[in-house]
């Protein structure tokens, strides 16, 4: 019955954002719209290429290097006897991306847990304008990712692989909020025999700003395809972001613990609704090259 009901919520919540982004009236856009006829991109619905734990549809400009540190410490409920996760088992991620043309970034990342390479995508396909000529901007995010363990565990280099392909849909509905939705495909080339080998998920999230440099985010992970066992619990989590020109820092609790989303969608057993909370953040680091 519990996850009967949180799958109807993130359906509804998911449902709810997208019809917010696709169907607010021109009457109600953001507020630093100068000019009706102003058919310029709008100012960057987010701060960052992070939500927590998703992309958002920010693709830095050209010429750009990006550095991030995603780390997730272990879950609170065991309390005072790890600091409430913080000397437990931890997860992290080092990545670096680069915009080699505009709307265009390439990157690479290496993962603590199960040493996962990723390799990925992301690419600016429509940008919200001032006018409300385009409604909504959307990014596609790709990865492909390695599991880099001792070689017993596999029989063939290819049972290493998975890959992630997500579309990402956001609005700028005023100054200080923006909202996105974006459904995604995990697809692993080997998994237990009880769970299929495609995974779809929708993902949704709001950011609002309260200060020239900082911000409340919301985010929401709703597993869609159902396996035979193995069924992955839903996320959800929530934070701050304080910014600069060149660096974003978001701290935030969710249950989501792994760094690379199709690990995220398809393996997640922490369960928010039993305490099984954790500690997380997020850092970037901007260069213009």
């Amino acid at each position: 019955m519990k996850s009967i009901v949180i799958y109807r919520f993130g359906k509804k919540l998911s449902l709810l954002v997208l019809a917010c982004c696709l169907l607010i009236p021109a009457a109600f856009a953001q507020e630093d719209v100068e000019e009706q006829d102003d058919h310029r991109p709008i100012r960057p619905p987010f701060e960052s290429t992070w939500l927590i734990d998703n992309q958002t549809t920010i693709v830095p400009a050209a010429k750009t290097l990006q550095f991030d540190i995603l780390h997730r410490f272990g879950t609170v409920n065991n309390g005072s006897e790890d600091l409430f996760g913080i000397f437990g088992p931890s997860n992290i991620r080092l990545g670096m991306t680069y915009t080699i043309i505009e709307n265009l970034s390439v990157g690479f990342g290496t993962t603590k847990n199960q040493r996962l390479q990723d390799f990925n995508i992301k690419y600016a396909l429509i940008k919200q304008t001032r006018s409300n000529k385009v409604l909504v901007s959307v990014t596609y995010f790709g990865n492909a990712t390695l599991d880099s363990r001792d070689g017993d565990l596999f029989s063939y280099t290819s049972d290493r692989l998975s890959y992630f392909h997500q579309l990402i849909v956001s609005r700028k509905v005023s100054k200080a909020l923006s909202i996105q939705v974006a459904p995604s495909l995990s697809h692993f080339n080997v998994t237990e025999s009880s769970m299929k080998n495609d995974h779809i998920a929708i993902a949704s999230g709001l950011r609002y700003k309260f200060s020239p440099v900082s911000s409340f985010m919301v985010n929401y992970d709703q597993p869609l395809t159902k396996h035979d066992t193995g069924n992955p619990n839903p996320n959800i989590s929530f934070g701050v972001e304080i910014t600069t020109s060149s660096h974003s820092f978001q701290i935030f609790m969710g249950n989501y613990q792994n760094l690379v989303p199709q690990y995220n969608n398809v393996f997640n057993s922490n369960d928010f609704l039993d305490g099984n909370f954790l500690i997380g953040f997020n850092i970037t680091r901007l260069w213009n090259l």
